[in-house]
C-alpha cells in the first residue's frame, strides 16, 4: 500500500508541441480561433461501486451476529432493490499481528511536514484491523479543551487500545499535518499526542466557546464575522476531505475521531464544502465521530469574563440567553451532520470523552462490508437513501442512511463549479481533458517592476459551440494564479469569457486565444492557469515557470520579443499597444505565407552619445540603436530585413526604445526557419542576438479573434 505522501506527489505538466493544424488566424473583437483535428471515439462504463458497512446485532443482547451470508441481506436505494456485487465479513478478533510497528497509509497526507511512518505493508495485511485517525482541530479549541482531549486520548492509548488497533494522528493548525502515521506503537502515539500543548500550531481562529459570540442585546449591533467564519469553516471541512481522499484506496472501514471546539456555519455559504467532505468520507468508507471538546457547558444570560457587560433588556427577557444557546447549537450542527451522514456518531455536552473511543471500537469490532453498482446511472448529485433488510428475525442492523450520487457538470451548482476550479488550480496534477497552451512575456515599467502579458490558447475543436441563429456560442471559465518563490500568491485572475462568433469564422477549426496581464517585481514565479468549457465541464491546465530578470546588471537591457500575426485597434495604455494598435502574441510561432510577421520589443536605458562641441547648451544627447532580423533555413540566409535605427527614446516616461518590425512572408517558401534578431547599442558597444524558431505554412483564408483582459498583482 502506497503512502499518503506518495499519492499526493507533484506531477509537472509538460508543454506539448502544437500541431501544424493549429495555426493562429485573425479577426477582431472576439476571442481567437484556429484548425484542429476532431476528437476520437470514447467508450465509457459505469464502474462506481457503492460500499457500505453493516453491523448486525442481536436485538436483545446487542451482541454482533456472525455467520450471516450474502443471501441474508437485501439492499434498496430509494426504494429499488440493488444487486449485491461484493460481500465480506471482517472481525477484529481475527486480526493477524503485524511484524512492523508502523504501517504507511496516511504519511503523505494533505500537507505534512514529516511523518513518523517509515514501513510500508501490503493491503491484505490490514484485513481485520481497526484503522483509527485521531484528528485534532487546533484552530477551534481553547487551551483547557485541548488538554481535556489530550488526556482522554492518552488514557485510551494506555489502557483501552487493542492489538487490532492501528492509530494515526493528524492535526490542523497553520497547516494540515500528519504527525504520526498508522501504528500499533502505544508509546510513540502517547508521546506524539502529548505534543499538542495548546501553544504550538495555533491556526487562524482562537476557538469558539459557549459565550465567544455573545451579543449585548438581540437588537443591538453585532460585528459581522460571517466572511471570516465561512473561510475558517471551509478550511476545516477541506481538511476532513483531504484525510478522506488520502485513505480512499484502503478498502477496510476507517474511523476518524474528530476533536473540535465547534464549527460555525453561515447559512448555505459552506454547503458545497460540507457536501464535498461528506461525499469524500462516504466514498472512502470513513465514519466520522465528532467530539465537542468544550464538554458540558453552563450558558448564563450574563455571559462570562470574556464578554463585556450587557446593555438593554436582553439579559432580563431571555433574548441574550436564547441567542447564546442558538449560537452554541449552531456550532454543533455541522459536526452532527458530518457524523450522521458518514455512519458515525456525535458526542456533545459531556466532559467524559471515553464513550467516543468505546463507540469506535464497538462499531468496528465486526462488520459486514456490502457493495453494489447502482442501477440509477444519473449523475445528478442528489442524495440517495439506503435501506438494508435481513430475512432473519431478531437482528438489528446499523449502517449509514445514504449517500450523494456522483454529479456531472450540468447538475452541479455555482458553488460546486467554483470549488472545482479552485481545486484544480491548487492540484499538483494537471487537467488534460482539453489542451491548453500558455506563453508569458515581460516588459520593464520601472527599475524593479514588469508588465507581464500572459496568453492562453485553446483549440476550438475542443469547445462544444452551440448554434444560436447565425452565431456559434460558448462560455469559458478561466482562473489563474502567480506564485512567488516563497509560495505566496502575488497575482490572480478569474473571468468568464462568453464567445459569440459568426459561423463564417468556423471557430471549431481554429484556436481561441485569451490574454491577461500582471504587474510584478523581478524574481522567479510559477504561473498556472485552468480553463473550463461550460457545456460539459471539461478542463485543461497549464503550468510554467517564468523569470523576470534584474536588468540593471545586463549590458543590453532587452524585453521579451513578441511575435504576432495580427494587430487590432486598442485604446489601452500598455507596452503591447503601439500607435493605437495592439499586438496579439502568436504563441505557436506558426504563420501563413499570406500573413505578415510583426515583431515588437523594447530596449531600456540606452547609452547616451557624447555631446558634440557645437551642440546647443542644454540639448539632450542622442542615442544610436540599431536592429534587424535575419531568417535562416538550414545554413542559408534567406531573408534579411532593412536595418532600423533609433536616435531618440520613443517610449515616454520609461527611458525605452520600442522597435517594431514588419516582415511580409509572401516570398518565403513553406517550412521551418530560425529567426535571429540583431540588437546593437552602438554608443555603449553592447549587443544581443536572440534566436527563435518559426513555421511558415501555405496561404489559407484568414480568420481569427482575440480576447484580452488586464489584472494587476493580487487582483481578483
Amino acid at each position: 500500500m502506497k503512502g499518503f505522501t506518495q499519492r499526493l506527489a507533484a506531477t509537472l505538466a509538460a508543454l506539448a508541441l502544437m500541431s501544424p493544424a493549429m495555426q493562429p488566424v485573425s479577426a477582431q473583437n472576439a476571442p481567437q480561433v484556429t484548425n484542429t483535428p476532431q476528437s476520437g471515439f470514447v467508450l465509457k462504463t459505469n464502474a462506481d461501486l457503492v460500499l457500505t458497512d453493516v453491523v448486525a446485532r442481536d436485538a436483545k443482547t446487542g451482541e454482533v451476529v456472525r455467520g450471516l451470508k450474502q443471501s441474508d441481506f437485501k439492499i434498496y436505494e430509494n426504494g429499488k432493490e440493488q444487486q449485491i456485487a461484493t460481500f465480506d465479513f471482517q472481525s477484529m478478533d481475527m486480526a493477524t499481528p503485524l511484524n512492523e510497528a508502523t504501517v504507511s497509509g496516511l504519511a503523505a497526507g494533505p500537507t505534512t511536514s514529516g511523518s513518523k511512518a517509515v514501513v510500508v505493508t501490503r493491503p491484505e495485511d490490514l484485513r481485520n484491523h481497526r484503522l483509527i485517525v485521531m484528528f485534532f482541530d487546533l484552530t477551534s479549541m481553547q487551551l483547557e479543551d485541548l488538554e481535556r482531549s489530550v488526556d482522554a486520548a492518552q488514557e485510551f492509548l494506555r489502557n483501552k487500545m487493542q492489538p487490532a488497533d492501528l492509530v494515526a494522528l493528524v492535526s490542523l493548525g497553520d497547516t494540515l499535518s500528519v504527525d504520526q502515521d498508522f501504528t500499533a506503537d502505544k508509546n510513540a502515539l502517547i508521546n506524539e499526542v502529548g505534543a499538542y500543548n495548546g501553544t504550538e500550531g495555533q491556526g487562524f481562529a482562537q476557538g469558539a466557546n459557549a459565550n465567544s459570540n455573545q451579543t449585548e442585546d438581540t437588537t443591538a449591533y453585532t460585528p459581522d464575522e460571517s466572511e471570516y467564519n465561512d473561510i475558517n469553516t471551509d478550511r476545516e471541512l477541506f481538511a476532513l476531505r483531504a484525510i478522506s481522499k488520502a485513505l480512499e484506496k484502503i478498502s477496510e472501514k476507517k474511523s476518524v475521531l474528530y476533536f473540535s471546539g465547534g464549527i460555525s456555519r453561515d447559512g448555505i455559504e459552506n454547503e458545497a464544502s460540507l457536501r464535498a467532505a461528506i461525499n469524500a468520507a462516504v466514498r472512502a468508507n470513513l465514519a466520522i465521530y465528532s467530539v465537542d471538546t468544550r464538554g458540558l457547558q453552563a450558558i448564563g444570560p450574563l455571559g462570562d469574563a470574556s464578554t463585556g457587560s450587557l446593555r438593554g433588556s436582553g439579559a432580563y427577557n431571555g433574548g441574550a440567553l436564547l441567542n447564546n444557546m442558538n449560537q452554541n447549537f449552531a456550532t454543533q450542527e455541522v459536526m452532527a451532520t458530518l457524523s450522521t451522514d458518514t455512519g458515525g456518531k456525535a458526542f456533545f455536552d459531556s466532559n467524559d470523552f471515553a464513550p467516543a473511543f468505546a463507540q469506535v471500537q464497538k462499531d468496528t469490532s465486526a462488520y459486514y462490508a456490502i457493495g453494489f453498482h447502482s442501477t440509477n446511472l444519473a449523475r445528478d448529485g442528489k442524495y440517495r437513501k439506503l435501506i438494508i433488510r435481513i430475512d432473519r428475525p431478531g437482528i438489528k442492523l446499523e449502517y449509514r442512511p445514504g449517500y450523494y450520487a456522483p454529479a456531472d457538470f450540468r447538475h452541479s451548482g455555482r458553488e460546486d463549479r467554483e470549488q472545482e476550479l479552485e481545486d484544480q488550480l491548487a492540484s499538483d496534477l494537471p487537467a488534460t481533458d482539453i489542451p491548453v497552451y500558455l506563453d508569458a512575456m515581460y516588459f520593464m515599467l520601472s527599475d524593479n517592476r514588469f508588465y507581464v502579458p500572459v496568453s492562453l490558447l485553446v483549440p476550438g475543436s475542443q469547445i462544444p459551440f452551440i448554434k444560436g441563429g447565425d452565431k456559434d456560442k460558448a462560455t469559458l471559465d478561466i482562473i489563474g494564479e502567480v506564485i512567488d518563490e516563497v509560495k505566496r500568491p502575488v497575482g490572480r485572475v478569474r473571468e468568464t469569457v462568453k464567445l459569440n462568433l459568426d459561423q463564417s469564422v468556423q471557430a471549431r477549426q481554429k484556436n481561441i486565444q485569451y490574454t491577461t496581464s500582471f504587474n510584478l517585481p523581478a524574481g522567479k514565479y510559477d504561473v498556472k492557469f485552468v480553463v473550463r468549457e461550460n457545456q460539459t465541464g471539461r478542463m485543461g491546465s497549464f503550468e510554467a515557470n517564468i523569470t523576470l530578470p534584474d536588468l540593471k546588471k545586463a549590458p543590453l537591457k532587452l524585453s521579451s520579443v513578441v511575435l504576432a500575426s495580427m494587430r487590432q485597434p486598442s485604446k489601452k495604455q500598455d507596452p503591447l499597444v503601439r500607435g493605437g494598435e495592439e499586438y496579439v502574441p502568436n504563441i505557436s510561432h506558426v504563420f501563413r505565407q499570406d500573413q505578415h510577421m510583426y515583431l515588437l520589443y523594447e530596449v531600456y536605458a540606452p547609452e547616451r552619445e557624447k555631446a558634440a562641441e557645437n551642440e546647443p547648451k542644454g540639448a539632450k544627447p542622442g542615442i544610436d540603436m540599431l536592429s534587424s532580423l535575419e531568417l535562416i533555413q538550414g545554413s542559408t540566409l534567406v531573408y534579411q530585413s532593412p536595418q532600423v535605427q533609433a536616435r531618440q527614446v520613443n517610449v515616454e516616461g520609461r527611458d525605452a526604445v520600442a522597435f517594431e518590425l514588419d516582415v511580409p512572408l509572401t516570398g518565403l517558401k513553406p517550412g521551418s526557419y530560425v529567426c535571429q534578431l540583431n540588437v546593437v547599442d552602438d554608443a555603449a558597444g553592447s549587443f544581443a542576438f536572440p534566436r527563435f524558431a518559426v513555421l511558415v505554412r501555405p496561404a489559407q483564408p484568414p480568420t481569427t479573434v482575440s480576447s484580452t483582459q488586464s489584472a494587476g498583482a493580487g487582483s481578483n
